[in-house]
Order: C-alpha cells, then structure tokens, then sequence
C-alpha cells in the first residue's frame, strides 16, 4: 500500500513538473478563457457538488466537529456563487507573468531586465475548506503555475467533486490536463510522501491548524511559506469612536469565528473599560462568545467572565471564545501584540493621528488596521481575486498571497558581443 501511494504521488508530480514547464507557454488570453469556463462549470454543476458536500458535512457531525468547523466545511449555493466569483475575478486581474520589474543599461552597453516569471509547481496543503481547492486553481493557472492540491479528510468528497468538474471545465483549453491535480488520498502519510518531491514541487503552502503547518514545516525539503495561526487583536484607545469600536470589535470576533483572520484578544484602554466593556459584552453574550478576562476585566463584568489564564493570550479559539485584557496604553497593547500574536492581523480602534501612526510603525504583523476589522485580511478583500494562503514569514511573501507572490524573476541580459576583461 505504501509503495503504491508513493508510486501515485510521484507520478503526480513529474506530470505537475511538465505541465508547469507548458503552462510557461500559455498566453493570457487562453488563462482567462480558461477560468472563465471553470467559473461557469462551477455554477452549472452546483447541485452536484452541494451533495457531495453533505456527505461530508454528515461524517463531521458525527465526529463532533465545532459548529464553526461545519461552517469552513460547509458548501452552499452562495459559497459557489463566490467561488466561481474569485474565479472569474482573478480572469480580470492583470497578469504578472511577462512584467519588467526593472531594466537598465550598464556603462559597458549591456542592457538588464528583472522580469516576473511563474515559479513552477506549487503544493497547497490544506484542511477543511473546499473553497480552497478552486480558489488555488485559479490563481495557480493565472500566474502561469501548475498546482498539486490535498486536502483534508474532513472535506474529501468537496474537493474531489470541485476538481473534477474544474478538470472537465479544461478540456478544449489551452491549459494543460495536468496542471491542476488532487491527491486522492487521506492518508497522511500522502504529506510526507509529498513534501520529499523537491526533484518536481518548487513550493509548498500550507493552509490549516497550527499542528498541520508545523508538521509541513517540519518535514518538508521543498520551501514553505506559512503562518502558524491566527492569534488577531484589536485594540480600543480611550479617544475611539466607542459606537465604531462596537461594531469592529462585533464583527471581527463574530461574523467568523472560525476563520485565521478572526480577533481572538480584545485590548481596551482601560480609561474608557468600565464604559464599553458592558455594553461589548451584552452583544458578545448574546450572540454566544464566551469571555475570558484579565482581574480588570472580572473586577468590570463580573463571574461570568472566566479568568484568562496565560495560554489563553497565546490561544488561536476559531470559536466563539474570546480572550479580553484591560490595558494601561497604546504601548502596553502593542507589547502585549508583539509578544503574544502571531503576526498575522492586528487593529487599533482611534481618533488619534499619532497613536495611529505609532501602531503602524510598532506592531511588527503582515496586516495592521486603523479603525477596521481584522477580517478583512483576504486575497478577496483587498482586490487580488483570491489568495493561496496568508503568511506571516517575511521571506518572499507576506500577508495575503495572490498572482504577484506565485511569481518569482529571472534576469535577462541583452549583450552586442561584450566580454569581461
């Protein structure tokens, strides 16, 4: 059995190695055309692939996944709508492929230019969200890459059922047959066996739980670009519109708890604690959060608050379960940021220019917001179509990835005989 998935998954990647090296050839137009025949299948096909979902979402209820868990599994007609969106946007989304960087000319007469160029094969790993499948798809192809996906367990007849109808969507295309593939496979030791193809697979992006991205790490000869998780803050200045700070702090904890760029630690200066903590917590109560709360927060809200203890600053929830500290200042929050956090998205609710401007510069994340919420760190969000993963590193990429972040460069030189003396 294990010779035999071995056997598959190197067959995949020597084949992924081939169409990334054709995908290189494919113009811009015949990208676009693709997608847009993908964005389509995957409307006409929807019936389909929400029953293939149910029957993961059945196996996750009977495994006592979280609701918030269901709720990333979960494929319904508005999440294929916004699947074949991101799809159809990243066809309108200028291609990188092909731009000049920079060019000059050197005294010698040698004319150079830095040109964007896919970066090869890339391999997303990833849990259980089956949107992933088609939005990696898109930019993959889009930025001239040939993608390896696997998938969770949890969403294993999703993303089956998304890849086939992505594949049949390509035939007659100029995109090769090879250049979007799914290990059909649960085994984790597929991972392994995937992370040693360094021979075929130029990167790897996983897309998950902390563990899942550490044992990527871990194991892998290929490059990785990653975030570990999503530990995001926001927070409350004493000069912050309190009816603004409500609403972002509501819907960054709230409107999807079970998602990276969710808030998991709300700071409140503690000037204005007693006056916007209660009504917070009303809301938050109300709509299920549990509280777990520094002594100044209890000393404010009472019992019903669980005392924090020092794991729950460190703590990625994805759940309705929010962590709550009454802080001395702007630079008490941005310690406590800067210690605890996970570089990944942090927001300051405020009137003011200077605070603003010192969280800015203080608060070391790939995404840092004034007076926004923290869910808007997205591929989606911020206009690339998509995203192939959020990485905290600051190695090659950082914050959301899209078309310009699966590109790397090459140099080109343009010589009229010149030689070195």
């Amino acid at each position: 059995m294990q010779k035999n998935l071995e056997d598959q998954i190197v067959k995949l990647a020597k084949q992924a190695r081939a169409a990334g090296r054709a995908m290189a050839l494919v113009s811009t137009a015949e990208k676009n055309q693709a997608l847009k025949k993908m964005a389509a299948a995957l409307k006409s096909r929807a019936g389909y692939l929400i029953a293939e979902n149910q029957k993961d979402i059945r196996v996750g209820q009977a495994r006592g996944l979280s609701s918030a868990m269901l709720d990333r599994l979960l494929l319904n007609e508005k999440r294929i709508e916004g699947m074949a969106c991101s799809l159809r946007e990243a066809a309108g989304l200028p291609d990188p492929v092909g731009e000049i960087m920079r060019q000059w000319k050197r005294p010698n007469g040698i004319e150079i230019k830095k040109v964007r160029v896919p970066i090869g094969v890339i391999g997303i790993i990833y849990e259980a969200r089956p949107n992933v499948t088609s939005d990696c798809a898109a930019l993959c192809l889009k930025s001239g890459n040939a993608v390896i996906l696997k998938g969770g367990k949890e969403a294993f007849n999703s993303n089956r059922a998304i890849d086939a109808v992505l594949r049949q969507a390509l035939k007659g295309t100029k995109i090769p047959a090879n250049a979007i593939q799914l290990v059909q496979s649960t085994d984790r030791e597929a991972v392994k066996i995937l992370l040693q193809q360094n021979a075929s697979i130029d990167l790897i992006v996983p897309r998950g739980g902390e563990g899942l991205i550490r044992f990527v790490a871990e194991n892998s000869l290929i490059p990785v670009v990653k975030h570990y998780k999503g530990v995001c803050h926001t927070f409350v200045s004493a000069t912050a519109d309190l009816k603004m700070a409500e609403e972002i702090c509501y819907n960054a904890k709230v409107q999807r708890p079970g998602v990276c760029n969710a808030m998991e630690t709300l700071l409140v200066q503690e000037k204005i604690a007693a006056r916007f903590l209660p009504v917070m917590a009303q809301r938050y109560w109300a709509a299920g959060v549990e509280l777990r709360g520094c002594a100044k927060t209890r000393a404010i809200l009472g019992k019903q608050v669980k005392s924090a203890a020092e794991d729950d600053w460190y703590a990625e929830y994805l759940d309705l379960i929010l962590a709550v500290r009454v802080v001395k200042d702007v630079g008490v929050a941005i310690e406590h940021i800067n210690k605890y956090g996970s570089n990944h998205s942090d927001a300051i609710v405020t009137r003011d220019k200077k605070e603003a401007d010192r969280f800015l510069r203080e608060v070391d994340s790939a995404t840092v917001y004034i007076n926004a919420s923290t869910r808007f760190t997205d591929g989606y969000e911020f206009g690339f179509g998509a995203e192939i993963g959020i990485s905290t590193d600051k190695i090659h990429a950082r914050g959301p990835m899209a078309l310009e972040e699966l590109t790397t460069y090459k140099y080109q030189i343009y010589g009229k005989g010149q030689i070195r003396s």
